[in-house]
């Protein structure tokens, strides 16, 4: 039966997914599965589809019954969006949804899609992410790119995870003022408040602690400068039968320093600031370099409070950070300082000399940060990030960068410009209420493809960046911290190709009103989901430019 317009609940292409998979489950084989379309040509004539190969695994002869088609048709159940038709065709068996349907379902009130999807609970309430780069960074002459990235996707994964509903801790709790200085420049307001006195008590304790220890350390006489103490890793986790899968074999002996003793109390004291009896995940980002060293002192934790046994600990290892054609290390002042003369380098040449000013600083600031960011943040955590500091095609527009992004986010604020004082002049009418509106006047491609994939899609987004296996064995984990930046890309190309071919404001005649406000709620959505994706990453977004 045909869903009713009117319809209020979210719909979600997960849910969509699922519901259509149960449909045919208990008739065909598990293999069945049913996949979102993507690209502009598919999405013309479907939505999703199962292939043709995959339905002769199925059924014998490759034919779905038509009572399983039509209870395809008839599913209704919250969560899904209302289905147009399904039929079988040359490509496999295929489903259109009832567009004009969805668009109101979704733009009425597209709130519920700027957060992550539901999902189940993993039993972990807390996450502490300790960005251990920043506890050796006491100048900002020390801090490397890749330890930069690490801050970045720490400061990412903090966004993620507090939208979905964790209580989340960062740790160090303090940096140094040019470090502090450095991140607020790209939008990072690192926790700066620190209980001096209480930590180094800590550290007394551990100290105290090793030195009892006489079984499992060296006090200071009998190790090598510079560590403190020398301590039998390997021999405490065989003594306490700790799975050391994952952990590197080479692991033994570790010259423990000040410096390790005070990321461990910053651990430990965070822990005890969690909520009582909270299921806790501590999660170290770590560059790849210092991954080593991480791994000790985890199991070093685990010696001094034993209590912490209770903790999940898990390593996000971060690749190296290369820079192209240098044969020497660039510190990250300096990259930042370079992409910000090459911003204002590409303004000037297209706008001019009226690039200057406090507001121009502001943009190009604001550009630089989103072009640093998605420098570091859009290849894999754990894959190798190549820097081309000389590169010639750094401009506001013309890239897939975070510079892009910006430029349209710019465009949009310029046409929502347009239109209010439009309707101050008397040209356009006010805004119809969104529930008001007709979308069946929607029927550009380009329309269905920024909803489907890119506003229904967000939630998914969010969902799959933030997302860790908490409960492997194994200690390293992986998340899809890249996954925003690239969502952003994407939308961005496809949003600018649908700007430059579509007139969103069109002639003030009485009966284009009502296409161009459907067009302007759908472009609201899709400013909406931009500036969302991008608080995520601590971008903020361009109003003009």
């Amino acid at each position: 039966m045909e869903a009713e317009p009117c319809g209020t609940a979210p719909v979600w292409i997960s849910e969509a997914l699922r519901l259509l998979n149960n449909a045919l489950q208990g008739s065909c084989a598990p293999s069945t599965v049913w996949y979102k379309e993507s690209s502009q040509k598919n999405l013309r004539s479907r939505d999703f589809l199962v292939p043709r190969g995959a339905l002769k695994k199925s059924f014998p002869d490759g034919e779905v019954p038509a009572d399983l088609i039509q209870k395809v048709i008839s599913l209704d159940a919250p969560g899904l969006p209302p289905v147009k038709t399904c039929l079988q065709s040359e490509a496999g068996l295929v489903v259109q949804l009832d567009r004009p349907a969805v668009f109101h379902r979704v733009l009425r009130d597209f709130t519920p899609y700027l957060k992550p999807l539901p999902s189940a609970d993993d039993g972990l309430d807390v996450v502490i992410l300790n960005c251990a780069p920043l506890h050796s960074a006491g100048t900002l002459d020390t801090l490397r790119l890749s330890d930069l990235r690490a801050a970045l996707l720490a400061d990412h994964l903090a966004e993620v995870l507090t939208l979905k509903g964790k209580q989340v801790y960062r740790v160090p709790a303090g940096v140094c003022k040019e470090v502090e200085e450095f991140l607020s420049q790209l939008g990072i307001s690192w926790p700066c408040t620190v209980d001096v006195s209480s930590l180094e008590e800590t550290v007394a304790h551990f100290k105290d602690f090793l030195r009892d220890c006489v079984e499992n350390s060296r006090d200071v006489d009998s190790a090598p400068s510079p560590g403190l103490f020398s301590v039998q890793l390997k021999t405490f986790a065989e003594k306490h039968n700790l799975c050391l899968q994952g952990y590197d074999p080479n692991l033994d002996f570790f010259l423990v320093n000040e410096d390790d003793l005070r990321q461990v109390a910053s651990l430990q004291r965070s822990v005890q600031e969690a909520e009582p009896g909270s299921p806790c995940m501590v999660l170290h980002i770590v560059s790849c370099e210092e991954e080593f060293h991480q791994q000790k002192l985890d199991l070093l934790w685990r010696l001094m409070a034993p209590c912490t046994g209770d903790v999940t600990q898990k390593h996000l290892i971060c690749g190296p950070v290369k820079v192209l054609n240098s044969t020497s290390p660039v510190a990250c002042s300096q990259y930042f300082q370079l992409r910000k003369s090459q911003m204002l380098e590409a303004s000037v040449m297209k706008y001019g000399e009226s690039v200057k000013g406090e507001s121009w600083d502001d943009i190009i600031t604001s550009l630089t940060s989103a072009a640093v960011k998605f420098e570091l943040m859009a290849t894999p955590h754990r894959s190798q990030v190549n820097l081309n500091l000389e590169e010639e095609n750094i401009t506001t527009k013309g890239t897939k960068s975070g510079a892009f992004v910006m430029y349209n986010c710019a465009r949009l604020a310029t046409m929502f410009d347009s239109y209010n004082s439009a309707v101050g002049q008397g040209i356009y009418p006010d805004f119809v209420p969104a529930g008001e509106l007709n979308y069946s006047s929607l029927r550009e491609e380009g329309e269905w493809l920024l909803l489907f994939n890119y506003i229904m899609m967000f939630p998914e987004v969010l969902s799959q960046s933030g997302q860790m296996s908490a409960a492997s064995p194994r200690i390293r984990v992986t998340a899809n911290t890249e996954a925003v930046c690239k969502f952003l890309v994407s939308l961005s190309m496809d949003f600018s190709c649908y700007y430059n071919r579509v007139h969103v404001l069109g002639e003030p005649l009485p009966h284009l009103f009502g296409q161009m406000f459907a067009r302007l709620q759908l472009m609201k959505a899709v400013q909406t989901v931009l500036h969302s994706a991008l608080k995520t990453l601590h971008v903020r977004p361009l109003t003009q430019i």
